[in-house]
């Protein structure tokens, strides 16, 4: 008896080794090399923001005029977003994330050369089609590696380059548009230029160094594989015993709307800041390179609070409640932050608004892939994704369309504090409907 119960510690003990070791493994060959690929997506997306406060004098952009090319991004983004989503599950994450990533560097690197409204329209709508599912791909692609317990860390830990983007991208947009006339190039064209073509170069890397499947990773050890592979056939088998969708019904499936428009709510805070914290703050009489530092605080903090957060909720296998808190307190934020009388108060408000923010972005993507799998994964992370990226248009148009009517930014800071609230409802009416689904770590 004794000996059977020694051999069975053993063999427990074996296999939690082999688990250590092979989330270890995966998470130093695959995270590092995402969240610099993911930095330097969203730089690309937001770096317009800074552009704008020379480039829009240059060019003779109105507050719409920019809002309108900020926010036509998604709608293109809109467009491909489930096409793309399922074109990387069909013909594989490498080249699919590696054609996305060549493509929209070198568009990005184009704007430096718009010259005109018309021109920046096209280019912004242009970059949006060529972005499309990088983000929902990443997601997914996670999923055919790490199990869920660990989705919630991996997962704000990818996020990470969001944030990061700011709180490096910041100072170094700053310095870049100090640039001018440098081989006969503004500032902001040197931007764009600079910040568009390492995008290029990492959908180079990509094609060489990304693996499809674990099935495909060389650099795992076999008893690694063998591990990983089981461990994520028996999650799918147990998610598809009970509620197994077809890509179609992913599609017409009200939960996956629904967490499409929570998203939105989560987005149109995050967004509408990003894209004109630039412009709030420099209006307090800062120079470019000021203004890019102290862009940078918010992000920085709210770096630190995805990835705190995102462990808690590992450890206490529970999504819902830190969702909905994360959600609650960035609304306060954003209402705070539109009556900041002065630098600091509105600083201190932006910094707890996207703290929130961020800790509620890195935890939402667990809830979508605890019951979606294969190609409803797919074109169901792709829809939320779509659905939710309207509010990158939505939220920095409407306080553009509102600081041109009112001369300030308070109006439409104070509406996009109320979009979070709303998705904090939205997330408690769906777990009440759907207690079981997603509202730990274990789903």
């Amino acid at each position: 008896m004794s000996e059977a119960i020694s051999s069975h510690v053993r063999v427990s003990s074996e296999i939690q080794d082999v688990e250590q070791s092979t989330i270890l493994k995966i998470s130093y060959r695959l995270i590092p090399f995402l969240v610099v690929a993911y930095f330097f997506c969203v730089l690309d997306r937001v770096n317009v923001s800074f552009a704008a406060l020379t480039m829009n004098a240059d060019l003779g952009f109105s507050p719409l005029v920019y809002a309108w090319g900020a926010g036509i991004f998604f709608i293109g983004y809109f467009i491909l977003e489930i096409p793309s989503n399922l074109a990387l599950h069909r013909f594989g994450a490498r080249r699919w994330i590696a054609r996305i990533m060549i493509v929209w560097g070198l568009i990005s690197a184009c704007t430096a050369f718009v010259t005109g409204a018309t021109g920046f329209y096209v280019i912004r709508f242009l970059l949006g089609l060529a972005e499309a599912g990088f983000f929902p791909g990443i997601i997914l692609y996670l999923t055919y590696w790490f199990p869920a317990e660990y989705r919630a860390r991996v997962m704000s830990a990818f996020i990470l380059g969001a944030p990061l983007s700011a709180v490096l991208g910041s100072p170094l947009c700053g310095l870049l548009l100090e640039l001018d006339n440098v081989l006969g190039l503004k500032g902001w064209q040197w931007l764009f230029i600079a910040e568009g073509l390492p995008s290029v170069i990492l959908g180079l890397v990509a094609l060489v160094y990304l693996r499809d499947r674990p099935s495909d990773a060389g650099w795992l050890a076999p008893n690694q594989k063998a591990w990983l592979e089981a461990k994520l056939a028996s999650e799918r088998a147990s998610v598809e015993a009970t509620h197994k969708l077809s890509l179609g019904e992913a599609l017409r499936s009200p939960k996956v709307v629904a967490l499409g428009l929570v998203y939105f709510g989560l987005l149109a805070g995050l967004y509408g800041v990003q894209f004109w914290l630039p412009q709030i703050v420099k209006g307090f009489g800062l120079s470019n390179v000021q203004t890019g530092f102290a862009s940078a605080l918010p992000f920085a903090f709210g770096a630190l609070a995805m990835v705190l957060w995102g462990a808690r909720s590992d450890r206490k296998r529970e999504r819902i409640r830190h969702i909905v808190v994360a959600l609650l307190v960035s609304s306060a934020g954003l209402a705070a932050s539109a009556h900041g009388g002065n630098l600091t108060l509105t600083m201190v408000a932006l910094i707890i608004a996207s703290m929130a923010g961020f800790a509620a972005f890195g935890l939402f993507w667990t809830l979508p892939a605890a019951f979606l799998t294969g190609s409803a994964a797919a074109g169901g992370l792709a829809l939320i994704n779509s659905i939710g990226s309207l509010a990158g248009f939505g939220g920095p148009y409407l306080i553009g369309w509102l600081k041109e009517s009112t001369g300030s930014t308070v109006a439409g800071l104070l509406f996009l504090a109320v979009l979070p609230l709303l998705a904090a409802l939205l997330i408690l009416v769906l777990k009440h409907d759907q207690s079981t689904e997603f509202g730990s770590a274990n789903s």
